[in-house]
């Protein structure tokens, strides 16, 4: 989507066509009402389509007709079977390759395929192997690894002025000709010192590897956190300090409730299952401790809030702001939930039989249900959970407020309104570390937060 969008805009004379099987995504992209939200990416939209940009469900004839096909299908993890829990699921990269062997027509030359899905190191073989096992007379292939290294909620930005552009492909003259054409597309706006090529199995471990090392410093910022809590001291000025080493560097030092969305813990899985494969127990214990560690941040901070409310909140009124994973992120139900820290929270809260009261600025109801509801009790969703389109009818009567998601609106709200509505003692718990706590405690808020100890403070405010 955005990727096939800005190559339409910065590429003019190059006919972009989006391609789907499903119609209702297609009326999507050629709607107002875009099937993912991304910032600038509708005015992108607006200005290329219709003329150099398509959405279409006629994917026999866009694949006839293109020199370069991307692939661009999701890969999740396994949920069954060899590898289940861990393993990329290919089906669908495997699938769309039969769909281009079967398509393309006897003839037409040169075809470049792009995987641009994230996927295992050496899936452009398989994907090589399917193409030309089936191949037609006067078709030949050459494929191309190039990942994408898109943060959500600032894909349009990370798209326009990239860090680099990975492109993998054959170390032969005609894998060279298609890494050539490929780099040719980025050239019309990425200066050439960013666009990086490769072997294909290189640019297929670096994405993985990329994705590893991020959630890695999060996950050691976040454990960091933790020892700051039980000593006094303060995770934002021992980032700050780590930070300022030139080798470090300051990005990723937030601490938090944890990381979420589709990419980090499914690719550090997936890195997993390939280490265990390759007979590298140790490799894949390692980067497991990434994730375990990101599950025991979100356990340990439901923990607090638990504990925080007299070690109970069985029909205590509890109001989550934010339940996507991060800000400024959507897909079709607008606000991706995938992974988001807030399930996880809410999930044990739920077990512990609070009464839920959710507010997020982009989420459904209907995606919150998706995600809480208990196939096997559904009744539990009924009765503790419910949604709201105004953060101060969901903060009403409430006995603590906890901050999920880091949307810009929350640094904004009246909370001396909140507070006055609330239920005495008020519970504040800022899983983002977004707001400014002695403001909050002075209003009269019990504030907690990741990685230092409030407490002091709230005592000497004369919160309790």
């Amino acid at each position: 989507g955005p990727t096939c969008c800005i190559i339409a805009q910065q590429c003019p004379d190059i006919q972009v066509t989006v391609v789907d099987k499903s119609a209702e995504r297609i009326q999507a992209w050629n709607s107002q009402d875009l099937p993912i939200y991304e910032p600038g990416l509708a005015e992108v939209v607006e200005e290329c389509r219709g003329k150099n940009l398509t959405f279409s469900t006629d994917i026999d004839g866009a694949i006839k007709s293109a020199d370069l096909i991307f692939i661009c299908v999701n890969t999740p993890t396994k949920t069954f079977g060899m590898g289940r829990g861990k393993a990329a699921d290919l089906k669908y990269v495997e699938l769309a390759a039969r769909m281009i062997a079967d398509t393309v027509e006897p003839g037409t030359g040169l075809k470049i395929v792009v995987e641009k899905s994230t996927v295992p190191v050496r899936a452009a073989e398989s994907i090589g192997n399917i193409l030309k096992h089936n191949k037609k007379p006067g078709v030949s292939y050459q494929i191309l690894s190039n990942p994408e290294f898109l943060a959500e909620g600032s894909a349009v930005k990370d798209l326009l002025s990239p860090d680099r552009v990975l492109i993998g492909g054959e170390e032969t003259p005609e894998g060279q000709i298609a890494v050539d054409a490929l780099a040719g597309v980025y050239s019309k706006w990425v200066p050439e010192d960013k666009i990086i090529t490769m072997n294909t199995w290189s640019s297929e471990l670096s994405k993985l590897a990329a994705n590893a090392f991020l959630a890695q410093r999060i996950s050691s910022i976040n454990s960091i956190s933790a020892v700051c809590e039980a000593t006094g001291a303060d995770v934002s000025e021992v980032a700050k300090a780590i930070g300022r080493d030139t080798r470090i560097g300051p990005k990723f030092l937030q601490a938090s409730v944890g990381f979420g969305g589709s990419c980090f813990q499914k690719d550090i899985l997936n890195l997993v299952y390939i280490s265990e494969c390759l007979n590298l127990p140790e490799v894949a214990e390692y980067w497991n401790q990434v994730v375990s560690f990101n599950t025991f941040q979100r356990s340990r901070f439901a923990r607090k809030v638990v504990e925080s409310l007299f070690n109970t909140v069985t029909d205590k009124k509890i109001c989550i702001l934010g339940f996507a994973f991060k800000k400024n992120t959507g897909r079709v139900a607008k606000g991706d939930t995938r992974e988001s820290a807030a399930i996880y929270v809410s999930k044990h809260l739920l077990e512990e039989g609070a009464h839920l009261s959710i507010y997020d600025p982009k989420v459904s109801a209907v995606q919150v249900k998706l995600d809480l509801e208990d196939p096997e009790r559904p009744e539990m969703f009924k009765k503790l959970v419910q949604c709201h389109k105004d953060p101060y009818v969901a903060a009403d009567k409430a006995h603590a407020l906890i901050v999920c998601t880091d949307w810009d609106e929350f640094l904004d709200l009246d909370y001396k309104r909140i507070y006055e509505g609330m239920a005495k003692p008020a519970f504040l718990f800022d899983g983002r570390k977004m707001l400014d706590h002695s403001k909050l405690i002075k209003m009269g808020f019990h504030v907690e937060t990741i990685g230092t100890r409030l407490s002091k403070r709230n005592l000497e405010n004369g919160v309790h």
